[in-house]
C-alpha cells in the first residue's frame, strides 16, 4: 500500500482526480513521484511548503544522477511545478519554489524501428494453429496495423471491436476514447482469434472465474497485462533474429514510421496514435529520411538535373 503524502500534496492529488479528471495510472504516477520528493525533504528535515529552490534543484540533481533518463527528471521537474503552482493557487504558500528552474531538456533519442521486410517476418513469426499462436498473430497484427499503445490492447474489451466498421474503440490516455481503423490483416487475425476457437480454449481451463469481456487473455483464462504482451513480443522477436531490445512500443514507432514513409499526413497518423500534439508525431519525420528525400527531388526545382550553363 502507498504511504500516505502530506496533507498538501494529498490535496493536490485529490486536486487532480476530482477536478482535473486525471487516469488512475497518471494519479499513481504523480504520488510516485511526490513520495519520492517528500522523502528527500524529510532527509533534510524541511516541510513541504518551506522547500527552496535550491532543495528542488538538488533533488532533480540526485534523480539524475541514478541515472534517470532525460525524460524522467523532466517530468519530475513538471509534478513539482503543478504542485506548487497549486498550493500558491489556493493560498498554502506565498512562494513557488519551481519559478526559477530552468528548463529540462527531454532526450531526442529517434525512436527505434523496424524495417517493413522485418516487420514482415516478426508477423509471421506465430505460424501455428495453436491457441497461443493465434493469439500472438493477432497481438502482433493489431499492435502493429494499429499503432495502439501496450496498455490501450490489454485494455479492449470485445464490444470495442466493430468489425462491421472495421474499427476498434480504443480507450488511451487520459480515459480519452478514439476509433482505429482495423487494416486487413489485424482483422483477419482477430477474426481467427475471437470467433475460431483459439480464445474459447485458453479461457476454458479458468471456467467461470476466465476475464470474459477481454479480447486478449493468458493461458490462465485472465486478462493479459502489458508484461505478457512484451514478452510476446520479445519471444517471437528472437524466434526471427530481431534485435533483443524490440518490443511492443517499437511496432508503435513502426507503424507510424512505415505510414509516413508511404505518403500519410502526419495529422493522420497523430490522430490514429492518440498523440495530444503534433509535435509528438512530428518526430517520426526524422526517421523516415527516403521519403523526405523523394518529397525533396519531386518539390524543389533544382534538385533534379539542371542544364549547364550555356
Amino acid at each position: 500500500m502507498t504511504a500516505a503524502l502530506p496533507a498538501p500534496a494529498e490535496e493536490y492529488v485529490s486536486w487532480l482526480v476530482v477536478e482535473r479528471g486525471r487516469a488512475a495510472s497518471t494519479v499513481a504516477a504523480y504520488r510516485r513521484d511526490l513520495a519520492g520528493f517528500t522523502a528527500f525533504l524529510d532527509a533534510r528535515a524541511v516541510a513541504l511548503t518551506s522547500a527552496s529552490t535550491a532543495d528542488v534543484e538538488a533533488y532533480l540533481a540526485q534523480v539524475q544522477g541514478e541515472p534517470r533518463a532525460p525524460a524522467t527528471v523532466a517530468r519530475l521537474a513538471s509534478t513539482l511545478r503543478g504542485l506548487y503552482g497549486f498550493l500558491l493557487e489556493e493560498g498554502v504558500t506565498d512562494v513557488d519554489p519551481t519559478a526559477s528552474l530552468a528548463a529540462r531538456r527531454t532526450s531526442t533519442r529517434l525512436p527505434v524501428v523496424l524495417s517493413e521486410s522485418e516487420a514482415a517476418a516478426l508477423l509471421a513469426s506465430p505460424s501455428t494453429d495453436e491457441p497461443a499462436d493465434v493469439r500472438d498473430r493477432a497481438i502482433l497484427e493489431l499492435l502493429y496495423g494499429t499503432g495502439v499503445r501496450v496498455s490501450e490492447l490489454v485494455g479492449l474489451d470485445l464490444g470495442d471491436v466493430d468489425f462491421d466498421e472495421e474499427l476498434v474503440r480504443v480507450t488511451g490516455k487520459g480515459s480519452k476514447q478514439r476509433l482505429v481503423p482495423l487494416g486487413r490483416g489485424a482483422e483477419a487475425a482477430l477474426r481467427s482469434w475471437l470467433h475460431e476457437g483459439a480464445r474459447d480454449a485458453m479461457l476454458a481451463p479458468a471456467g467461470a472465474a476466465g476475464e470474459h469481456r477481454a479480447v486478449f487473455c493468458n493461458h490462465r483464462g485472465r486478462r493479459l497485462t502489458r508484461q505478457g504482451v512484451d514478452l510476446v513480443v520479445r519471444r517471437h522477436a528472437r524466434r526471427v533474429g530481431l534485435p533483443a531490445a524490440t518490443s511492443a512500443h517499437t511496432l508503435r514507432h513502426s507503424c507510424a514510421t512505415h505510414m509516413l514513409a508511404r505518403g500519410a499526413d502526419v495529422r493522420v497518423i497523430q490522430e490514429l496514435l492518440g498523440h495530444a500534439s503534433v509535435g509528438t508525431t512530428q518526430r517520426y519525420t526524422r526517421v523516415a529520411p527516403s521519403h523526405l528525400v523523394e518529397a525533396y527531388r519531386a518539390a524543389h526545382p533544382r534538385a533534379g538535373d539542371v542544364a549547364p550553363a550555356t
